[in-house]
Formats: structure tokens, C-alpha cells, sequence
């Protein structure tokens, strides 16, 4: 392959060939970075223009297994669905592109990214990114500015630019800006737990034998960043993305195609009629805008189009009632805008850093292990929580990864047309709910101490009027507490908007679904009181400057804790559905007397395990004991039991001699004899032959466990003693 231009840039080099393959496509870029290449193709249809005021623009990323060396799993070999990560990569090179075309837009355009070789360092999200604007870029369509990505993490303390995956996986911190050389466009961010401490258990579980071992528990503590040290971080990562912007287009430049000619759709407002409605109707756009609810809002303007149409006979065509609804909703928007700009009040007359009514109920689901009805002005999510144990966590296995990995920590997130009320029907996950759920995962990760059991959360969003994302996180905090679940910190979420307009700027608090329609900001920023765990930002104008993020990064934090107050109150009101909450127990004990607990053969833990219905995990090296069991009783039952045989106190060791006496317990009946439990607690093997000068067929027909017995040392054959009745 000839590549046309290799760029040096932070940590990493690029080298991109352009129209050597796939050359029927509007624009291609096979890059090559390390031993990764992708390909990226830009296609659009010419012919057709998408009517709707909206931009028809379709990603697919799609990794193949032969990229790494890989024959997919399963029954069919071959790549079926996409996987969580396709999605979720496929979502951000979307949201980087989609702002570069220019309104009007309305030529279908899919842009196809495919892995054909990956190694086990590369940033695929990244590249796919930089591949996907390189192809755009040097295509025949009139887009002259590049996108891409930069990564930061934080190793050791220290900040890297464009890591290794080996340097991401060992980070407490994970930040994606996307942007051009001018204007930041799109946030991905997420902090890791601090130090990782990873403990080798012995597993003793009822399906298992005792005597097995192996599993590793990881865990994390949590590693909130104050907004101060991620300004830092964005400063020197924004400038590494613009820096990169302008090689890119320096190099791309001579490999530009010739710009074809292409219709955008006239979109020009109908000023006659929005002078009407301003000068006849405002009263009524306020009154609708005042219907917080969008199928509320939604029919108080469709009635008023029907009430001018009545007015205005000469307007009562198909395409007149068109720029009509048009010219309702430009009306609509400029007084949201105006009221929030020139008079700080908001359509549902709140103050820009107010945030709506909060009600949180929890463990209202009496057979779920845990659930949280949260509900923040007309956005309400139904959180429900599920324990369960190792053997219950998602396997997944990613291109980059050497083998199949498990993930016990789960959050899915569902959202039904009847939410906002639409007559819909329920289809299966789409991109936007697996993003708002991986959303919610990342914020409430690294506060989240599991201790080798799995929890799936599933948040149904049963009422959204905006910020349904952070409903669920805020909803999934509680639905944790109220499974009784450890947590380093309190977790909240709250999403952010802007208007923007001249010089003059708002930043509001807790947006509703009409400030995000109608605003210039999506910001959602999830965290604790001292700092930020994750947070996802889409700018809906040229770019945002450092400066009003910053400002939009404390009033979230305002936002945050007082969010954070209410929960914390309804924490101390949670009562747990302790008939079937699952209960986790934690303590330690002297590893010198693990082997008593385990008893011979397994046998003692087993009779724990079978008589309180618990499942009991023992660290051998540090004394480390898990019990879990399906009430509080069984596991606290188990405990006491174990304890008991930690803290009796320990008879002193009796040197026997041969031909000694002494009076003993039996212990044990078997079929060849019995053991005897001899003073200072050592056992002997009563055999059948020397119970009685006469011949014994059945050993319990002379003795019974529990019997005081007087026995004689015969012999010690290693560490065993031979008895003899005395």
C-alpha cells in the first residue's frame, strides 16, 4: 500500500492513503497506525433530498474478527449484531461529524469505518474518528474542516496524550475531546477507581468442591475529579486537538476531490406569518410553551395552527399549513431564548440555576432485590436492582482483548414511547439507549464496591421531559443503597444547557426536553459533592470556549449537591425488602484456622453451607471470609457459627505415649470404626478389630457419637494414633 501523507502527532504516528481503495465511494481513507489499519468511506445519494428539517447522516462502525486474529464464538462464525462497543464508537464519530454539515443538508450520507487489522494498543475509537474526517475531508462533498479526537489519561499522576490501551487500563482518569483546529465540539469523560487491588480467593460455594481455588476479584476506589483539575486537563488536551486539526488539513489539502454540485433544501421562514402569530398570537405560544410536557406542548401549538388556519382562510393549504406549523415553532424558540436571555426566567418560570421538584421512593417493588422510583419535574425513572454472583456476569470478549473478559457491573436502560407520549411500539435496544445507559455505568462505576458479586441495574424511564439519563443515574445510586451495597460516595447527575445568542450567554441548570430542543448545549456531568466521575457534552454551535465550561462545570456542581442533599435524606429512610434481599458478610479471621473451618475433607463447611443456605468464599492468605446467602439470618447464622470455632479456646497439646489410657469422645462413626476425640482435642481411629475381644459387624451397634469411651495408644503411624479400648 503507498500512503500519500504520514503525520507525527502526540505518542502516535498516522499514515493515510486516499483513493487507492474503494474508489466508487464519494471519499475513502485507509489508515495505517502502528499494526491497526481502518478504512473509512463516505457515500451519499445524489438524487434524493430528505424533506424533513433534519440531516440524514448514518455511521457504521464495524470491527471483523480476522483483525486480530480472531474465528467469532458461538454457533455462527461469522460477525452477527453489533457489539456494545461498535454501538457505542459508531455513536461518537456521529456526534463529531454530524455539526460540520451545513443546514440544509438533506443528501442521505452513510460513512462505513471497518477495522481490517488491529493491535492490542491501539485507540480504535480514536482512529475510526480521524479515519471517518480524513474521508470526508478529501471527498467530493463541500465539508473544508477536519474533526478528531484526542484521548488523556492520567498514569501515575501524569497526564498522557494519545495512550496505549495498557496505559488507559491502568488510568484513573479517561477524557475524549473531539473538536476542529478552532471549537471543542463533543466531551466523553470517566474517572477509574484509584489504586486497583486485585485478591486471590479460594471459592467454597455449594456447586463447587471445597478444595477448589482461583477466582480474582478487582476492585476500585473512587477517583472523582475536582472541576479545577479537569479545566487543567481539558487545556492541555484542547490543545494538542487543535494543533492536530491543522496538520491534518495542511496534509489532507492536495488530496481533496473537486467539489460536487449539490442542492441543500430551501429552508426560508415564512416572515409574513410569524409577524402574525408574534403580533396576534404570543399569549398563546407562551401559554404552550408553559405545557411541560412535549405531547402537551405539542398539541396546544397543533391547536393553535388549527385555530389561524380557521382565521386565515387563504393560508388553508397542505404546503401553507407546512411554513405555518414552521413559523409557530421559530416563534416558540426565539421567546424561549429571548426570556431566558434578556430575562433570566425559564419557560416553566424557574431561575437558570433552579432545579425542579425531586421525589425519591425506594424499594417500592416487593419481589425486586432493590428498586428506586426517582422523579425530577416531569422526567421520572424506575431504577431496579439485581444481585446476584460471579457466575452471573456478563462475558464479552473485544477485539483488542486477549481473552473473554466478565463485567459485573451492569446498567440497561429502556426507553418506551409512552414516556414521552408517543404511540409506539417497543423495539429492541437502539443506540441512543445503550449510550445514555453507558452513560450512567461510567458515573456510577467508580464509586461502586462489589466485592466479586454482580448487580445488573435496568432503569425504565416511565415519564421524560429532559435529563432522563441523569434521572437514571441519580435513580441508580439509590437503588444500590437500597440493596444495602457499598458505595465510597453519593452519586449524583444533573444535565446542563446553554443559549447563546450575540454576545450574551445563559447556562442553565437541570435542562428540560424544550431548553435542549431549543438550546445550544447538551451537558451532562455526573459526580459526587468533592468531584466529577463522568461526563458527556454536545455542542450544538460552532464550539464552546474553555471559559463557559468552566462556569457550566460549577453551577453542575451547585446543581449536584443539592440533588445530593435530597438523596442522602431519602437514604435514611430506606427500608430493605429483606425478604428477598440477598445478604453479603464480610470479616476476617486468623488464617490458622481456616483448616478447622473447612474441617476434614470439606466437611464442616459444607454443613455450614447446606444448613444456613449460604455460599461462603475463603481468602487462604489473609483470612478474608465472604458469606452470602438469601437472607440476613442464614448469613448471620454462618458467621456466629464460624466465629465459634475461631474463638473456642484452643485445648493444650498432649504428647502421648504408647500404652497410655485416657478417656475420650466419639467423634465420628464409619464403617471400619470410629474416631475418638482424645483430650486436648487430637483425634484417633478406634478400628473395628479393637472395639471388643469379640467379632463386631456393625460399629454404631456398641458405640454412638457423642459417647465417652475410656481407649488405650496403641501406636502412631505418622501424624495418625492408633486406639485400642481400654
Amino acid at each position: 500500500m503507498k500512503y500519500d501523507v504520514s503525520l507525527e502527532l502526540e505518542n502516535r504516528e498516522e499514515s493515510y492513503s486516499f483513493g487507492d481503495v474503494a474508489k466508487q465511494a464519494n471519499g475513502s481513507a485507509w489508515i495505517k497506525s502502528g499494526k491497526s489499519v481502518i478504512l473509512a468511506t463516505v457515500v451519499i445519494n445524489e438524487t434524493e433530498i430528505v424533506k424533513d428539517d433534519f440531516l440524514p447522516l448514518t455511521v457504521q462502525y464495524i470491527e471483523k474478527t480476522y483483525a486480530a486474529g480472531k474465528i467469532p464464538g458461538g454457533f455462527f462464525k461469522r460477525e452477527t449484531k453489533p457489539s456494545d462497543f461498535e454501538t457505542l464508537t459508531s455513536r461518537i464519530v456521529d456526534r463529531s461529524l454530524r455539526p460540520l454539515f451545513p443546514k440544509g443538508f438533506g443528501h442521505p450520507t452513510q460513512i462505513t469505518i471497518m477495522v481490517f487489522s488491529a493491535d492490542s494498543e491501539s485507540d480504535l475509537q480514536v482512529l475510526a474518528l480521524n479515519a471517518a474526517s480524513a474521508a470526508l475531508f478529501t471527498s467530493d462533498i463541500d465539508i473544508n474542516t477536519s474533526v478528531s479526537a484526542v484521548r488523556t489519561v492520567k498514569v501515575d499522576g501524569e497526564l498522557v496524550i494519545n495512550p496505549t490501551l495498557s496505559q488507559l487500563k491502568n488510568s484513573t482518569l479517561d477524557l475524549y475531546l473531539s473538536g476542529t483546529k478552532d471549537d471543542l465540539l463533543m466531551i466523553e469523560m470517566r474517572t477509574f477507581g484509584g489504586e486497583k487491588v486485585e485478591v486471590s480467593e479460594m471459592i467454597i460455594d455449594p456447586m463447587l468442591d471445597p478444595t477448589m481455588s482461583g477466582a480474582v476479584i478487582s476492585s476500585h476506589v473512587s477517583n472523582a475529579m475536582s472541576e479545577d483539575e479537569l479545566i487543567e486537563v481539558f487545556e492541555k488536551t484542547q490543545a494538542e486537538l487543535f494543533s492536530a486539526n491543522t496538520k491534518y488539513e495542511e496534509a489532507f489539502a492536495s488530496s481533496q476531490k473537486a467539489v460536487l454540485p449539490l442542492d441543500l433544501k430551501a429552508h426560508v421562514s415564512n416572515e409574513e406569518m410569524m409577524t402574525y402569530v408574534r403580533a396576534t398570537h404570543m399569549s398563546e405560544i407562551k401559554d404552550a410553551m408553559k405545557q411541560m410536557a412535549k405531547s402537551e406542548r405539542s398539541t396546544a401549538l397543533r391547536t393553535l395552527r388549527k385555530k389561524i388556519l380557521t382565521l386565515k382562510e387563504e393560508w388553508a393549504s397542505v404546503e401553507l399549513e407546512v411554513e405555518l406549523k414552521d413559523a409557530i415553532d421559530k416563534v416558540k424558540k426565539e421567546e424561549v431564548r429571548a426570556q431566558i436571555l434578556n430575562e433570566n426566567v425559564r419557560a416553566d418560570g424557574r431561575a437558570l440555576t433552579e432545579v425542579r421538584p425531586i421525589s425519591i421512593d425506594t424499594n417500592i417493588l416487593p419481589s425486586a432485590h432493590s428498586s428506586c422510583l426517582f422523579t425530577r419535574g416531569q422526567t421520572q425513572a424506575l431504577v431496579v436492582l439485581t444481585m446476584g454472583g460471579g457466575k452471573d456476569a456478563q462475558m464479552f470478549e473485544s477485539l483488542t482483548d486477549s481473552g473473554t473478559q466478565n463485567e459485573n457491573f451492569m446498567v440497561h436502560y429502556n426507553f418506551p414511547g409512552f414516556s414521552v407520549g408517543e404511540a409506539s411500539p417497543v423495539m429492541g435496544t437502539k443506540r441512543r439507549e445503550l449510550g445514555h445507559g453507558n452513560l450512567a455505568k461510567r458515573a456510577l462505576a467508580p464509586a461502586v464496591n462489589l466485592e466479586g458479586q454482580t448487580v445488573r441495574l435496568v432503569s425504565e424511564i416511565l415519564e421524560s421531559n429532559g435529563s432522563s439519563s441523569m434521572a437514571t443515574v441519580c435513580g441508580g445510586y439509590m437503588a444500590l443503597k437500597a440493596a444495602d451495597i457499598e458505595t465510597s460516595d453519593t452519586i449524583a447527575g444533573i444535565a446542563m444547557g446553554m443559549v447563546s445568542e450575540g454576545g450574551k450567554y445563559a447556562i442553565l441548570s437541570d435542562i428540560m426536553g424544550l431548553e435542549d430542543h431549543d438550546g445550544d448545549m447538551d451537558f451532562k456531568v455526573t459526580g459526587s459533592k468533592e468531584g466529577i466521575t463522568a461526563m458527556q457534552m454536545d455542542i450544538k454551535l460552532g464550539g464552546v470556549s474553555l471559559d463557559i465550561l468552566k462556569e457550566a462545570l460549577y453551577q453542575a456542581k451547585e446543581g449536584r449537591s443539592h440533588i445530593i442533599d435530597i438523596m442522602l435524606e431519602a437514604e435514611s429512610k430506606i427500608e430493605f425488602n429483606d425478604g428477598v434481599l440477598p445478604s453479603v458478610d464480610f470479616f476476617h479471621i486468623d488464617p490458622s484456622f481456616i483448616g478447622e473451618v473447612i474441617g476434614q475433607a470439606g466437611k464442616t463447611i459444607r454443613e455450614l453451607i447446606e444448613k444456613f443456605e449460604v455460599a461462603i468464599d475463603i481468602d487462604k492468605k489473609d483470612g478474608k471470609v465472604k458469606i452470602t446467602g438469601k437472607n440476613k439470618s442464614g448469613v448471620s447464622g454462618a458467621r456466629g457459627h464460624i466465629e465459634g470455632i475461631v474463638n473456642a479456646p484452643k485445648k493444650e497439646k498432649v504428647k502421648y505415649e504408647v500404652g497410655e489410657k485416657h478417656e475420650g469422645t466419639v467423634k465420628r462413626i464409619v464403617d471400619f470404626g470410629a474416631f475418638i476425640e482424645l483430650p486436648d482435642g487430637t483425634d484417633g481411629l478406634l478400628h473395628i478389630s479393637k472395639i471388643s475381644d469379640q467379632r463386631v459387624d456393625k460399629v454404631s451397634d456398641l458405640l454412638s457419637e457423642g459417647e465417652k469411651i475410656s481407649v488405650e495408644i496403641l501406636e502412631f503411624k505418622g501424624n495418625k494414633i492408633s486406639l485400642g479400648r481400654a
